[in-house]
């Protein structure tokens, strides 16, 4: 495959990947936060689903251009990516350990209200998602409600 193949594909899983950002932190809104802690379980379980969501998306290109065979079915378990990734990069292994945990578990499954670690949660999820950053970014189209540029302030 060549470069610009790979940017190509770069370019296309980045973009959905950070949307997919976008509308968790748009979500994530929606839970209104009182004294470092959110008030709506609901919304903070739907935006750390939304922003887990976009972590798998970018592993499975960051997994593919490394030359990892996909497995035909479409649900991978956290093995599979857990395996991979630590054959490959270590401190990838840790930013997708800490996003496992904070935004699958405590966040989707559990509802953690603890602002502070949601905040740490979808951190490590941008840390993973630059792993696919191409060399020359394009522009986003406007979420529901905002501009790429409102993404990308002080949420927490």
């Amino acid at each position: 495959m060549s470069n610009e193949e790979q940017e190509g594909i770069k370019q296309r899983a980045y973009a959905e990947s950070m949307r997919y950002m976008s509308n968790a932190k748009e979500t994530l809104q929606k839970a209104r936060k009182e004294d470092n802690y959110y008030a709506d379980k609901k919304y903070v379980r739907t935006a750390c689903g939304t922003a887990y969501s976009g972590v798998l998306l970018a592993l499975d290109t960051y997994l593919e251009l490394k030359g990892v065979e996909m497995p035909k079915k479409k649900r991978r378990s956290i093995k599979f990516y857990t395996s991979h990734v630590a054959q490959l990069d270590g401190k990838l292994l840790n930013e997708l350990n800490t996003v496992y945990e904070i935004l699958h578990l405590d966040g989707y499954y559990d509802a953690i209200l603890d602002a502070i670690v949601i905040k740490r949660g979808f951190e490590q999820a941008y840390n993973v998602i630059d792993h696919i950053k191409p060399v020359h970014v394009l522009e986003l189209p406007p979420a529901k409600s905002s501009v790429l540029n409102k993404m990308f302030t002080p949420l927490f």
